[in-house]
């Protein structure tokens, strides 16, 4: 969960949020210094009265600074695909949802179980009880097993949706007449906050995601209390 003045991102809740996070700092670490060098340059050239006519016209200068730029940008683009290939990665997921994206609440369909199935609204901020999250919190939490390979296919009845949670390193887009699909494994136990990333209306921003990470064993009671409920 972010809270307020956080300069970084979220603590990751699944592998590949996990892996965003260390390219990130990969590539905030190169463009520091490429940063520092720049400054470093200008601020010589302009303090100095020293000139040399041999760095002024220097071809060895001038294959350095077209290889190296080309050099870093390998070394940022080689783990960028890397991990792009991984997000896209679905491997015999254990659980299947279905999110479909509405003006403006969300419907979780659980296509394993027979009429498993639910519309998450947003709790007005005068139903809150002490400890939830304003905008944030919903009447209905999409609960997904731990540690368990999961695939949320995204789509949308009505206009453009996103469906993404952050701390899990998942943003897919809702599109009317398509089903997009989108995988993660949440690594520990808890509940993560996401919202609607596309305009989508006057009331884009109140359809928040939640999403709960139980124990196996506390899912297969959540599911079958949700069969007898239904």
């Amino acid at each position: 969960m972010a809270h307020p003045s956080q300069l970084g991102f979220q603590d990751a809740a699944s592998p590949v949020m996990e892996e965003l996070l260390h390219f990130h700092d990969h590539a905030l670490m190169i463009v520091f210094l490429i940063s520092t060098l720049v400054l470093y340059i200008m601020v010589a050239m302009v303090s100095t009265k020293l000139t040399n006519s041999y760095i002024l016209d220097s071809q060895e200068i001038e294959v350095i600074w077209t290889i190296l730029p080309a050099v870093i940008l390998i070394l940022i683009a080689l783990p960028s695909l890397r991990i792009l290939y991984l997000m896209d990665e679905i491997n015999d997921p254990h659980l299947t949802v279905k999110a479909v994206g509405h003006q403006w609440y969300w419907s979780y369909e659980y296509t394993d179980y027979q009429q498993l199935g639910f519309d998450s609204y947003m709790v007005p901020t005068q139903d809150l009880t002490p400890g939830q999250f304003r905008l944030l919190e919903t009447d209905h939490r999409m609960v997904v097993p731990c540690e368990t390979p999961v695939r949320v296919l995204v789509t949308a009845e009505d206009v453009l949706h996103s469906w993404a949670v952050p701390a899990l390193g998942v943003k897919m887009d809702a599109v009317p007449g398509r089903l997009n699909q989108t995988a993660f494994i949440a690594s520990r136990p808890g509940v993560f906050y996401g919202q609607c990333s596309e305009i989508c209306g006057a009331n884009h921003s109140f359809m928040p995601i939640t999403v709960e990470a139980v124990p196996l064993q506390h899912f297969e009671s959540w599911s079958s209390f949700m069969l007898q409920d239904a």
